[in-house]
């Protein structure tokens, strides 16, 4: 591991300043993620910025929306009252990532910004893209199994590996972010993660110096129609190869919206918007499930070893589908 220097943050300012001025500088709240990658040398920081002290980990209500704090650990938020109450496919999500261990220490914020698990980002020894710029991707013509069937491009094909944000990404949450100078914005979900294109290092949105401070999420009726489905080698602690977080709103006997989110299949969560279409207006029913899964998994582009994802997605979406509307 690379020497590095420890800044404990005083207040946000403090620590957004030093993201800022400092390019090689990273947070550190629950360590879950970025002391794993310093101890194999692939993530190298000058300096650590503890945050762990500020005033983000909150799980309240406001308005019409349940603000989740950023620093509030994966275990508080999945078994919150408010969480557990509004947002069961949320609960779900987390549940179903990492172990009860990690989920005591990881943060929302962290979760959101953690990077991926690609066996070849996680290799100093091997080239990446994502990791180094340039020199190339070696999961496009290495074992690519675990790797993306949506969205990638020729410089990176790494899937997004977290449980918690497929939820979010289901229930149109809000990513509240802030700068040194108190200046926020608000990022919808679907619009926080980036597709590789051009630049796969860069995993989100967010401007140098930015830090998340809390995330929205819009209390809907849809609670009791909504369901999580994680598809994995093994039961427990592993990742997922396909993920699936449905919501439906029902009403007169029809689907009047929905909402499907993906993971283990792109390098963001993947919003199957086709499907979600297809779905409005009509009768729940598995024939329609399966009409508008297959719609959604035709324009899966899958690598050389991972092409089982597209079967595995429709059946995937149909079955999380199924739990949600009860058909």
């Amino acid at each position: 591991m690379k020497p590095f220097k420890y800044e404990k943050a005083k207040d946000l300012g403090t620590a957004a300043s030093t993201l800022d001025s400092i390019p090689s500088a990273s947070l550190l709240a629950g360590g879950t993620n970025i002391v794993d990658l310093m101890k194999e040398d692939v993530a190298r920081p000058d300096i650590l910025v503890d945050i762990n002290g500020l005033e983000f980990s909150k799980i309240k209500k406001k308005g019409n929306t349940v603000s989740i704090g950023a620093l509030a650990t994966n275990k508080d938020t999945a078994n919150h009252p408010l969480v557990r109450k509004h947002f069961p496919v949320l609960t779900q999500s987390i549940l179903a990532g990492a172990s009860a261990q990690i989920r005591n220490m990881a943060t929302n914020g962290g979760n959101l910004n953690q990077r991926t698990r690609c066996m070849y980002f996680n290799d100093p020894s091997v080239t990446c893209n994502k990791r180094d710029p340039g020199s190339g991707c070696s999961a496009m013509e290495g074992l690519n199994r675990m790797h993306s069937i949506f969205g990638w491009s020729n410089r990176c094909v790494a899937v997004f590996p977290s449980d918690m944000a497929v939820g979010l990404a289901a229930l149109d949450a809000v990513v509240n972010v802030a700068n040194k100078d108190g200046e926020s914005r608000a990022i919808p979900i679907n619009d926080y993660h980036r597709l590789p294109g051009r630049d796969p290092s860069r995993d989100n949105t967010l401007k140098r110096g930015e830090i998340v401070t809390t995330i929205d999420i819009p209390i809907n009726s849809w609670a009791k129609n909504s369901y999580y489905l994680k598809v994995r080698d093994r039961a427990s602690y592993d990742f997922a190869l396909v993920s699936v977080a449905a919501a439906l709103d029902l009403g007169g006997g029809v689907i009047r919206g929905s909402r499907i989110a993906m993971g283990g299949v792109a390098p963001k969560p993947w919003r199957a918007l086709i499907a979600e279409k297809e779905l409005i207006g009509k009768k729940p029913s598995k024939e329609l499930f399966e009409r508008a899964a297959k719609m959604e998994m035709e324009r899966a582009r899958p690598l050389e070893h991972n092409e089982f994802k597209v079967k595995m997605g429709e059946r995937a979406i149909v079955r999380a589908l199924q739990k949600s509307g009860n058909a």
